[in-house]
């Protein structure tokens, strides 16, 4: 479309009116009309690590108009490939009655009902809109705390796709009320509808959370480890079959007999006790979705909290405090999924200081990790919180 009939859409898409002024006359006509739009992505086949927007080369401002999203993937499915291969083949035999649909209800049937179920006028009952609200908070909050990479922001035009969908389930149950039930399911359809970007997860050390702290480590950490380096220099010469690399650890095989170890004067250091490496970091996998919704949730809360005279900073246990209060909804009364966001929280606020650099500590950081909590935060001043 030229780019100056998109914005003459507009006004018809949001408020379906058009307005013309023409000769000095300014007229505003109906334009009550739905409207069903169809588009191929570009190249040919739709990229998943890219937006809607990208895919489909839209301005926001017309995504935004539009109530439901479907996205036709053409995913590689041996028993839908089978499927449609025989529709094609049967069609090309000349057999398209053995593909042809057998619907219930006749042509005519189906206008008639369209034709009753547009006559209704359902109204919102009191707990309807309860619900309406508490959905649009959900709707608003989430794209607040990291999911801007959908389609389009949420904004109030998304309040009243749900008002409408709401409407257009009441008529089709022919009721005169709309239910809960047709609130919960228009919030169902408006958020599987919302395309997320595709990204791969985020892997976070899970012993650094564990183990040290921002800047340092426990006491006794050095004791444990030893490098490949030192264990060549302190070890003696053992036949090559007797250690053997195993995972991510090291597997000894003690060799027979007793093996001692002389000092550089020739006095024995008694039995030699192999030293073994400290296992591998493990690694816990958090979706790049939750990651980005933490990391935008937390800095951006960090950042409002920056005045133009006094900078209120937040320890890191106040801030993990505030981040909880804000899932309160999804934690509800389980213990074990508090727990789950309050590591994956402390793994990612740790990545954020160490790896991403968006969060910066104040002062002297701590050295050992029971003081990790009492450490003062700030958003890094370069970093843009979106």
């Amino acid at each position: 479309m030229d780019p100056t009939d998109q914005v003459a859409i507009h006004e018809a898409m949001e408020q379906q009116t058009i307005t013309i002024t023409k000769a000095g006359i300014q007229a505003t006509l109906n334009a009550r009309a739905s409207i069903l739009a169809a588009a191929n992505p570009i190249n040919g086949r739709y990229d998943r690590t890219k937006t809607l927007k990208a895919n489909v080369a839209l301005s926001a401002p017309i995504l935004s108009r539009f109530d439901l999203f479907f996205v036709v993937l053409d995913d590689c499915n041996p028993e839908s490939d089978r499927q449609v291969a025989n529709h094609i083949l049967q069609v090309h035999r000349g057999n398209e009655a053995a593909t042809a649909l057998r619907p219930p209800f006749t042509l005519e049937q189906m206008r008639r009902y369209i034709r009753f179920a547009r006559t209704l006028n359902p109204k919102l009952t009191s707990e309807s809109q309860r619900i309406l609200v508490h959905c649009y908070r959900k709707l608003r909050q989430g794209d607040t705390m990291g999911r801007s990479r959908s389609a389009y922001r949420i904004t109030v035009r998304q309040l009243e796709s749900m008002i409408r969908l709401s409407e257009a389930l009441a008529r089709l149950h022919c009721s005169d009320e709309i239910q809960p039930s047709y609130v919960q399911e228009a919030y169902r359809l408006l958020k599987t509808s919302i395309i997320q970007v595709e990204t791969s997860d985020i892997e976070v050390d899970e012993e650094d959370e564990l183990g040290s702290a921002v800047g340092g480590a426990d006491a006794g950490d050095d004791e444990d480890t030893v490098n490949s380096q030192e264990m060549m220099e302190t070890q003696p010469s053992i036949n090559p079959g007797e250690y053997t690399e195993e995972g991510q650890g090291v597997s000894i095989q003690r060799p027979t007999g007793v093996l001692h170890v002389e000092d550089s004067k020739g006095s024995s250091s008694g039995p030699y006790v192999p030293r073994v490496r400290k296992e591998a970091k493990k690694k816990t996998k958090i979706s790049f979705e939750e990651y980005e919704t933490i990391t935008n949730a937390i800095a951006g809360h960090l950042r409002a909290r920056e005045g133009e005279d006094v900078i209120d900073y937040l320890t890191w246990d106040q801030v993990m405090e505030w981040y909880l209060n804000q899932c309160m909804d999804d934690i509800g009364d389980s213990l074990e999924r508090l727990e789950e966001i309050k590591k994956k929280v402390t793994l990612v606020i740790r990545r954020l200081i160490d790896v991403d650099r968006i969060l910066v500590t104040v002062g002297e950081a701590p050295q050992l990790k029971r003081e990790q909590g009492k450490t003062l935060l700030a958003v890094h001043p370069n970093y843009e919180v979106s």
